[in-house]
């Protein structure tokens, strides 16, 4: 153990979440609508007098490419910010004459914004729906858009710094010990054997840390009675990474394996490893990626992850569907499209019944 120590200090972060609320009217929209293709901005506003960000509102009136075209497209663009990035979730609705909310979308996590950076809707609501209601719409030939921000922040709770260094106490080192044993072989009582190649283990420690080794060595089983354990659906390469949590607790590299870990996690009962890998999946979350990992987290009952992707797919349903992972899905997995179909049901208006349905301003 080293001898060179160092004074102690510690503290306390806690995140908290601002939320506020902006409501931009446009004037003449209907002439906007019909004669306008450019980008139209709000004006600049923020949370309030001492907050720094500086946000606006940007509609294209005829969507903002080709692909969107025919639709309004509505953004959230991140103007300044002393502080980068900005970890912020937003939600639009119009309101309507009778100052209710209606047509609401938001999105499905927070999305990471730099400075001059935007995220919203391609297609957020049809030209001809709005075109079609006009006068229930658009009083006095405005459009009301709202938009609600909830910002993550760090808020910082209390600290203590040492002024002397009094009694050093070393940080533990248990994990970087129990992985030496594993690495080395130290003590080993056991074998596990995968793809043909054989790693040395021990029976406690897989006892302590998942329900399923547990269950092999407590009962008369031939691997309680052998020792040895066949392995064969996972890879060398994965089963390393696994052990190399089960031994430490550390994450491996998961972004590169995250879904095989998954399958293996959720195997073996390891639960924090499991929620490590929808945390990571999630966050590589794309178009290309969605279907695919929809049909992870159901096979694997990754309820977090899967509710985060049936709120991204209902985000961007049309760019979703066009891709080979969903055409795939379809065909092998009937039961989540229906799941997708009334996920994106309830999170949008009907467009074509009239009026769509109209939420409760809060």
């Amino acid at each position: 153990m080293s001898g060179d120590l160092a004074a102690v200090s510690w503290g306390y972060t806690e995140v908290s979440f601002q939320k506020f609320t902006y409501i931009w009217t446009i004037g003449n929209f209907c002439s906007i609508l019909r004669e306008m293709r450019e980008a139209i901005e709000s004006p600049t506003f923020s949370s309030g007098a001492r907050d720094k960000n500086r946000w606006s509102l940007k509609i294209h009136p005829n969507g903002m490419d080709e692909e969107s075209k025919g639709y309004l497209s509505v953004y959230l663009t991140l103007l300044s910010c002393p502080r980068r990035p900005v970890w912020a979730k937003f939600q639009f609705w119009i309101i309507d004459s009778e100052g209710e909310k209606t047509q609401g979308m938001k999105s499905p996590r927070f999305f990471r914004f730099q400075q001059n950076q935007q995220w919203g809707f391609r297609k957020f609501i049809p030209r001809h729906s709005l075109l079609a209601q006009e006068p229930w719409l658009l009083e006095d030939n405005e459009l009301s858009l709202r938009c609600k921000v909830t910002v993550a922040q760090d808020s910082l709770g209390f600290s203590d710094e040492t002024t002397m260094p009094g009694i050093q106490v070393p940080r533990c080192t248990l994990a970087d010990e129990l992985g030496e044993l594993w690495e080395n072989s130290f003590f080993t009582d056991c074998c596990l054997v995968v793809a043909g190649q054989e790693f040395r283990a021990h029976k406690a420690i897989l006892a302590a840390r998942s329900p399923v080794f547990r269950a092999m060595f407590e009962h008369d089983m031939q691997e309680s009675r052998t020792n040895r354990i066949e392995i064969h659906d996972l890879e060398p390469q994965c089963f390393r990474a696994m052990m190399g949590f089960l031994y430490t607790g550390k994450a491996p590299d998961l972004h590169s394996m995250a879904d095989v870990l998954l399958a293996a996690a959720d195997k073996y009962g390891l639960e924090r490893l499991k929620v490590m890998c929808e945390d990571a999946l999630c966050k590589d979350l794309s178009v290309e990626t969605a279907a695919h990992t929809l049909v992870m987290a159901d096979l694997h009952s990754a309820g977090q992850l899967k509710t985060q992707v049936l709120d991204f797919i209902t985000a961007h349903a049309s760019e979703v569907s066009e891709t080979s992972s969903w055409k795939t899905m379809v065909g092998s997995y009937p039961h989540l499209l229906a799941e997708a179909y009334s996920s994106l049901a309830s999170a949008h208006c009907s467009l074509l019944e009239t009026p769509p349905k109209r939420l409760k301003q809060s």
